[in-house]
């Protein structure tokens, strides 16, 4: 079993971020004035220039050594299927060709990228229940 340089718990918190992200659709009505209560906060999850999902997802990404993310990359292709658990360090030499400041931008592109990465962290034995207990 390959060791993580990546803290699950971080791992997990970054899950949770891309999946609140992959929930965001376009807006639908920008000039609405409406009231989030009169529209029973719809708008929450339109994606619009001032919400701060994309930033804070960036900012984890970001925030991680180059170690992390590689081991991030590494996961979110081996839950896709594009690696296997065995081809770890190939996985792993392969996500030094995006590049770090291209990182952010790119996980966040990967449809389902959040059930990617949680699929590779099973494969470690590590559930998001578990988490979510935990926290």
């Amino acid at each position: 079993m390959p060791e993580l340089t990546l803290n699950p718990d971080t791992a997990f918190a970054i899950l949770l971020k891309a999946r609140e992200y992959d929930a965001k659709v376009d807006e639908s009505d920008p000039d609405s004035g409406s009231n989030p209560t009169d529209d029973n906060n719809v708008d929450a999850l339109e994606s619009s220039a001032d919400d701060p999902t994309s930033a804070e997802l960036a900012s984890a990404i970001n925030d991680l050594n180059e170690d992390e993310q590689l081991d991030l990359i590494a996961l979110i292709w081996i839950g896709r299927g594009d690696f296997t658990l065995e081809q770890w360090d190939e996985a792993r030499l392969a996500a030094r060709d995006i590049g770090r400041q291209r990182l952010p931008r790119y996980v966040a592109e990967i449809p389902l990228v959040s059930d990617h990465l949680e699929e590779a962290l099973s494969q470690f034995g590590l559930s998001i229940e578990d988490y979510l207990d935990e926290h």
